[in-house]
């Protein structure tokens, strides 16, 4: 069975300097036309920075969409043109202060696809250096370590709830016989 919707017609509603916002009118299966809208997102990475120690850098920051802090694994969104290594390695660096040198790609994933196309890159980095950070104008957060049982835990606890970050854990306990 084909499930494919095919677009009639796009209408950009909103432009902004981070996102877009489109109408569109699709053809369904059976042959129907109904609206869809949906928010058109760059893409972002997301860095496992693992430490020689084992340990995670994790990031605690405040996100002005839900007005709350979370605590989260390093990421950011893609510039235009920008391959995904080298985002993947720029926003380890701005927001940690690491470089590294062993990068790994683990996965890509959808986290909103019922109404944006947002993508997200996962890396896994290791072999971590501390160069000093370079945060962007305006970017304020706390950088600590936790190892991953811990960050783990804090799943379970509802202390570490924001979903790039569950599932980039949730990889890396699958994977962990392999970096270690």
């Amino acid at each position: 069975m084909d499930l494919t919707e095919t677009c009639v017609d796009s209408e950009l509603v909103y432009d902004g300097g981070f996102i877009k916002v489109r109408k569109d009118r699709a053809a369904l299966p059976d042959g129907q036309v109904h609206t869809r809208e949906y928010v058109m997102h760059p893409g972002a990475v997301a860095v496992l920075a693992l430490l020689d120690n084992g340990n995670l850098l994790m990031e605690r920051q405040f996100r002005y969409a839900p007005r709350r802090e979370f605590v989260e694994i390093p990421a950011g969104k893609i510039d235009p043109g920008e391959d995904i290594l080298v985002c993947a390695q720029r926003e380890l660096l701005e927001e940690t202060g690491y470089v590294a040198s062993e990068w790994t790609h683990l996965t890509t994933a959808w986290p909103c696809i019922g109404y944006a196309d947002e993508r997200i890159e996962y890396f896994l980095a290791r072999g971590l250096e501390h160069q000093g950070r370079q945060l962007d104008d305006g970017e304020f957060l706390e950088v600590f370590e936790l190892s991953l049982e811990d960050a783990l835990d804090w799943v379970r606890q509802g202390k570490i709830n924001d979903s790039k970050t569950i599932v980039g854990l949730f990889w890396l306990e699958k994977i962990r016989h392999e970096w270690r």
